[in-house]
């Protein structure tokens, strides 16, 4: 539950910054995420050459679920909500879950056929790693911000 909150955060926050940034910021932060990863795996040239095109394909249906999902949940505070929008929101989001883990399947299913087990966990801890840097990154910024002001 934390961590979808964190999660739910950061793309709050992200939806901000591709706001102000537009497409640069999440080619950059996409590009960083490549290093971060590749650094992480240590993948040899013949499992790079693999895995990039499948990660990257369930990558995309990841973004294209939740900039689906992320415009319906903005807009209302839950204490403005009705109880009738509050359940459908609700079953929104217990969709999206369920999308989002059948893509985790997904990724793990196609990957096995190109990379270990220990990788694949490598892998599901380098994006963790990689999520948890970039939320305190963006902490950061907001601090340095609102110190400016």
């Amino acid at each position: 539950m934390k961590r979808t909150i964190t999660v739910l955060i950061l793309l709050v926050s992200l939806s901000g910054f591709a706001q102000r940034g537009g497409k640069m910021m999440h080619e950059r932060i996409k590009s960083q995420k490549i290093a971060f990863i590749t650094e992480r795996l240590n993948l040899t040239s013949e499992e790079a050459e693999k895995f990039w095109p499948i990660y990257n394909e369930i990558e995309e249906k990841k973004h294209e679920l939740r900039e689906k999902s992320s415009l319906k949940k903005i807009g209302k505070r839950p204490a403005d909500m009705t109880e009738a929008e509050a359940d459908i929101l609700l079953q929104e989001m217990l969709k999206m879950k369920d999308e989002r883990h059948a893509l985790d399947k997904e990724l793990i299913s196609k990957l096995s056929d190109v990379i270990s087990s220990k990788k694949i966990i490598a892998l599901m801890r380098a994006e963790r790693e990689f999520d948890k840097k970039l939320i305190e990154r963006l902490k950061q910024r907001r601090e340095k911000r609102k110190g400016k002001k």
